[in-house]
């Protein structure tokens, strides 16, 4: 902005938006005074840099604007994590793939993890063989994103939703608008 310009001559967008031309960055200062405006950097990269006469506040105040803008349409993925172990009962298993079932139609990537403990190292196929049979029964809402994978004592496998099944996250439904009784005719 203004003196911190250290280009020596810059590209000049005037404040209705026409080109100026290319001048010297003394003279383009000059002319943003007269005006009561600020010269305002907006491409330092460019040869030369190109710098729009207008004021410094609203240019703040746009690029926030702009950033905002940007946060809200930018999604947050979120990873859910289901823990599994190799004895897991036909019932917890059921219970946790719902679950799992559940985070992926909200459009959550989802990761299974089995943790080894003891000796159980010494069967990582029990394992393995858990988090495939995860796999092949979610195999029509979700997808492998990540294979079943070892890091540490814990296997773990990231899934994500398959396009067509993800479904809007439900908001939470509005109360009922009260309604006043009808009238009763003075009698």
């Amino acid at each position: 902005m203004n003196e911190r310009i250290r280009a020596k001559e810059v590209r000049v967008i005037g404040a209705d938006g026409e080109q100026v031309g290319i001048l010297p960055v003394f003279e383009a200062i000059k002319l943003a005074k007269e005006k009561g405006l600020d010269l305002v950097e907006i491409s330092p990269t460019a040869q030369p840099p190109v710098c729009r006469i207008q004021d410094y506040g609203k240019f703040l105040y746009e690029m926030g604007k702009k950033e905002k803008a940007a946060k809200k349409t930018q999604k947050n993925i979120v990873i859910k994590e289901v823990k599994f172990s190799i004895n897991v009962d036909e019932h917890d298993f059921t219970t946790k793939k719902n679950h799992v079932l559940r985070f992926l139609a909200e459009g959550d990537k989802v990761k299974a993890s089995l943790r080894f403990k003891g000796r159980e190292m010494a069967h990582r196929n029990l394992g393995r063989d858990v988090l495939d049979r995860l796999i092949r029964e979610i195999s029509d809402k979700g997808q492998v994103e990540f294979a079943p994978r070892m890091e540490g004592n814990t296997m773990h496998a990231i899934l994500i939703p398959k396009k067509e099944q993800v479904q809007a996250k439900p908001k939470a439904p509005k109360p009922p608008a009260p309604q006043a009784p009808p009238a009763q005719p003075a009698g």
